[in-house]
């Protein structure tokens, strides 16, 4: 015969201030500014750069190759974009905003940089020996940024802003959203993800097998699903209700994905290799931010530089398009040839990018947006970083009922 025992509950351990940190909800009132997503930003504009050099075939051989497999799947940086912008801007949507308002701060915010590179698209159409020059029509589109929903203009001038277009759509579309994620709480905005995830899959299984007429990589509609993962990605940290892995798993994730990319059909079907990868680091960082973990995304020359990415991001084709003028079409260089006209390219890319952002996408936003609030959310410090300092917590908004 046994005895049965009485085994006494364990109790769990107190949890620490930087455990805690996503487990709460973030108040509008203590949401800091994220800088670990402004330094991922460069990272994913640089993987488009390096997709474009390769493609502009700066390197022979061996070196072409290599070059080739790291950043053949560049493009996929634009799919990072899209998760990016969804869940920055659900990040700092403003509880009453008005959304004439906040298409104002998102008109002020791209569309200066946009017609000074088409402008400079233009100049380049028109110099001998480069690109055909686009129609009125054409030419129409691509100022009022429309031209990505037909397929045969989706590329004219500039070709980068194509996925202009596709964010254009998505500022559209983002007060109704918003306002879909409030009501829907944290179960109702997870299936909402799902819904994502499952458009984003069926998608690419209908284009890899051709029962879709127009590809749909550039068509916005198509590219919302991204952006609509990325805002519940955002919705769920703001409600304290996350579960995805840290930073270093999740960076894994991304990075397998990311050169999973030349197994599949190439076009959009590349989406489904990245998407998970990017929906779990974007928040991933965030928390890091969060919590006042160590991150390799806040450095404050990668920050800088995330500052410059959506500049550089909308000049640097045009530098690789006028180059050829110089270097002719695919030179395919060696080795040290390669890399010193690449450096070339980048420094002039990035320098250019440096006047876009100080001469006209700083003072065009502040003119456009005179007299009114910043679209940042008010920077805070991490708890662990205000009590090293001994400053106060901020102060604590009402709970979010919403959950």
């Amino acid at each position: 015969m046994t005895t049965a025992t009485t085994r006494t509950p364990r109790t769990p351990p107190a949890r620490t201030g930087a455990d805690t940190a996503a487990a709460r909800p973030v108040p509008p009132a203590a949401r800091p500014s994220l800088p670990s997503l402004t330094g991922l930003r460069w990272v994913a504009a640089l993987l488009v750069f390096g997709l474009h050099v390769s493609n502009f075939g700066y390197f022979k051989g061996g070196a072409g190759r290599l070059v080739s497999w790291g950043f053949g799947a560049g493009a996929t940086g634009v799919s990072f974009f899209f998760v990016l912008s969804g869940f920055v801007l659900t990040w700092s949507a403003r509880r009453h905003d008005r959304a004439r308002d906040f298409w104002r701060r998102r008109v002020a915010r791209i569309y200066p940089v946009h017609l000074v590179t088409l402008a400079a698209a233009l100049v380049l159409a028109y110099a001998p020996a480069h690109q055909a020059r686009p129609g009125r029509s054409q030419a129409l589109a691509n100022v009022l940024l429309v031209h990505s929903w037909w397929r045969p203009w989706w590329q004219t001038l500039n070709p980068v802003s194509w996925s202009l277009a596709c964010e254009a759509f998505f500022y559209a579309a983002f007060p109704a959203l918003i306002v879909l994620l409030r009501r829907l709480g944290a179960r109702g905005s997870a299936a909402l993800g799902g819904v994502s995830v499952t458009a984003v899959l069926g998608l690419a299984w209908a284009d890899a097998h051709h029962w879709i007429g127009q590809s749909p990589y550039s068509l916005p509609a198509a590219r919302l699903p991204e952006f609509v993962l990325g805002a519940v990605a955002a919705r769920l940290v703001l409600l304290g209700r996350w579960r995805g892995p840290g930073p270093e798993a999740s960076l894994a994730v991304a990075v397998i994905g990311y050169f999973l990319v030349p197994q599949v059909t190439p076009g959009y079907p590349a989406t489904v290799c990245t998407l998970a990868g990017f929906a779990l680091l974007i928040p991933a960082a965030a928390l890091a931010d969060l919590r006042g973990l160590p991150s390799p995304w806040r450095g404050r020359r990668l920050v800088r530089l995330g500052e410059l990415s959506f500049a550089f991001y909308m000049v640097h084709l045009l530098v690789l398009r006028a180059a050829t003028g110089l270097l002719g079409t695919k030179p395919h260089f060696g080795v040290l040839a390669g890399l010193a006209v690449t450096s070339a390219v980048f420094t002039v890319s990035l320098a250019l990018s440096w006047v876009l952002y100080e001469a006209v996408e700083v003072p065009a936003r502040r003119l456009l947006l005179r007299g009114r609030r910043s679209d940042a959310p008010r920077p805070v410090l991490p708890a662990p970083v205000r009590a090293r300092r001994g400053e106060p917590p901020p102060p604590v908004a009402a709970p979010d009922r919403s959950r």
